[in-house]
């Protein structure tokens, strides 16, 4: 072979290596691009344990990302953060990967909170007396996602479940004549209609529901309905078809101005109360929540556009403002078994995340004179009945 030949042909292969090099500068030699001739799947394959190993040595579920056909999971990775965007980092529990929450941050071992309960000084004049409502815990599964105070008329007006206890025919669309005509679960004929958002268990399992609640319903293992007395006066009697709500469903986004949520466990209520936790108890140990209602009342009106000018709280030593009187003040004590662990929530619209400070609950007093009668007497002679 002559020079000239040898040279010319050492420059064909050196110009095939150099179009093999620059193929492999485009492409990249990870092997990221899209091939046809089936080759590209396998190439994929091999990168994607390749990113697995990087992320996993670098410590990021986000570390390493490829480009090309590594984007589809990048866009994996990107709907994927906002379910974990809101969990504090190192969060264990089921929560701290849910959409809209709760998150793991939302919990607290309450055995580790410093003891907060403040109870009011009862002056000479207070009423210590007291009513229980005996009403039952939902055994019959009256639930339904309406509120015929805040979205009379509305069916879903919620967009959470409610618990219901007394009046049976509760919901969206309820005036006060179907609810005086109703039956109910309550002792003495009393019609009220008494309802709460419900408690569910979570799990790792749970699909997304109506309105993004999920999880289990629980059924209290007790519901406590009382009518209690005034710090510093006798009390007067609620009006008939007087309708009150306690808590704000839309904390979150209001503020906490009017949350009113108590949450602590069995064992735990006379130390410590949290309204923006919930509350992990130690074994043995049940969750408890208590919904405290406004007790004084304007004297005229039965509701108000916005459902609590009519009726207020008392200032801190139990004192009705100027031209305000004092009417029993109603609680709500609701005591659960939960799973362990953070994974349990109260429903809540969309938007709330399930958060503990959105806790809220309803009230429409049809108890009748004769009963409510009895209940301001017991209440006045510092009876419990």
């Amino acid at each position: 072979m002559s020079k000239r030949q040898s040279y010319d042909r050492r420059r064909r292969l050196s110009s095939k290596h150099l179009v093999l090099i620059a193929v492999l500068a485009v492409f990249g030699a990870g092997g990221t691009f899209a091939m046809v001739n089936g080759t590209a799947n396998a190439a994929l394959r091999h990168n994607g344990r390749q990113h697995g190993h990087t992320n996993k040595n670098q410590g990021g579920n986000n570390a390493g990302a490829g480009t090309g056909a590594g984007a589809s999971a990048s866009a994996s990775a990107s709907a994927g953060a906002s379910a974990s965007a809101s969990a504090p980092a190192g969060g264990t529990g089921q929560a701290g990967a849910r959409a809209n929450g709760p998150v793991d941050a939302d919990f607290v071992d309450i055995t580790t909170v410093t003891p907060n309960v403040v109870k009011p000084q009862k002056l000479a004049g207070a009423t210590t007396g007291s009513f229980v409502a005996q009403c039952g815990k939902n055994e019959n599964k009256h639930l339904n996602p309406d509120n015929f105070i805040v979205a009379p008329g509305v069916s879903n007006g919620a967009q959470h479940t409610h618990d219901y206890v007394g009046n049976l025919t509760t919901d969206g669309f309820s005036t006060n004549q179907t609810l005086a005509a109703g039956g109910t679960t309550c002792a003495n004929n009393d019609k009220s209609a008494y309802f709460w958002p419900v408690l569910r268990n979570l799990s790792a399992n749970d699909q997304p529901g109506a309105d993004n609640n999920t999880g289990t319903i629980l059924t209290a293992d007790s519901v406590t309905i009382k009518f209690k007395g005034s710090a510093n006066s006798q009390v007067t009697a609620m009006p008939e078809t007087l309708k009150v709500i306690t808590g704000d469903a839309k904390a979150l986004t209001n503020g906490t101005g009017n949350a009113k949520a108590q949450w602590s466990c069995t064992g735990f209520e006379d130390k410590v109360q949290l309204t923006d936790k919930y509350p992990l108890c130690p074994n043995g140990s049940k969750v408890v929540r208590t919904l405290d209602f406004p007790s004084c009342w304007d004297g005229v009106n039965t509701d108000s556009a916005n459902h609590r000018t009519h009726i207020v709280f008392p200032d801190g030593a139990g004192q009705c403002q100027a031209g305000f009187k004092a009417v029993p003040a109603l609680e709500y004590r609701l005591v659960y078994t939960v799973a362990a662990g953070p994974n349990f929530a109260v429903d809540s619209f969309p938007d709330q995340n399930h958060k503990p400070v959105t806790d809220h609950a309803d009230f429409a007093n049809f108890t009748g004179a004769t009963l409510m009668n009895q209940i301001v007497g017991c209440i006045n002679s510092g009876k419990n009945c």
